[in-house]
């Protein structure tokens, strides 16, 4: 291919590097200025919410966005070979997931943001529409974790499929624990770690197809 069309892939792979980092910042940001926001009690989610909400809106649209961009990077390195569909469509999915997220709130709980009665747990139906597009967003990445992972294993590239199983498999437990609906702090936390786990995979994964692309693609 032209020139032109290596360093188009190049530029989405990299759009998908920084998406994590980006989300993170911003998430660590908000935590430090919103009043009342405790990662043991709330998710990172909720602080769409309130005057300052916009920040995390916009955190969700853009870096749901630059993940989308990245999806696409990598399919255009790999396809037709192994994961070469279904790992970006997996990937992008998780992008509009985000993108979701953003377009429906979740509903403000437990005192937050202020002025939210303390034992608020009601869920609205565009909360519910939240929860839905994170569940659909957040299985889509576990599951694209498996399918990159089988991918690394037939190249023998052992290294990269263990890290890919191991993300998938941190991910769907922290998942699993916060879908208990239990409220316990250690889930919240737990959640939140595994969040910046799947972060660092994907911009890990993106600037390693990017490291890949020659001038044919």
């Amino acid at each position: 291919m032209t020139a032109g069309k290596t360093s188009l892939t190049r530029n989405l792979l990299m759009a998908g590097v920084v998406a994590g980092p980006l989300y993170v910042a911003l998430g660590l940001f908000q935590m430090a200025i919103r009043p009342t926001f405790d990662i043991t009690r709330h998710p990172l989610s909720i602080m769409s919410n309130g005057d300052l909400g916009w920040i995390q809106v916009m955190n969700f649209t853009v870096t749901g966005i630059l993940t989308i961009l990245g999806a696409i990077g990598i399919r255009r390195l790999i396809h037709p070979g192994r994961a070469g569909t279904s790992g970006p469509i997996l990937l992008g999915l998780y992008g509009f997931g985000l993108v979701a997220a953003a377009i429906f709130p979740a509903d403000p709980m437990l005192g937050f943001p202020p002025g939210t009665p303390a034992d608020a747990m009601e869920i609205s139906t565009t909360g519910i529409l939240h929860f839905v597009a994170g569940a659909v967003g957040f299985l889509s990445f576990i599951a694209g974790c498996f399918v990159f992972a089988r991918r690394f294993f037939n190249q023998d590239e052992r290294g990269w499929g263990i890290y890919s199983v191991a993300t998938g498999v941190i991910f769907l437990g922290a998942f699993a624990g916060i879908a208990s609906g239990g409220g316990n702090p250690l889930f919240n936390v737990a959640f939140a770690i595994a969040v910046v786990v799947a972060w660092a995979w994907i911009s890990a994964l993106c600037l390693k197809f990017r490291r890949e692309v020659h001038p044919d693609r």
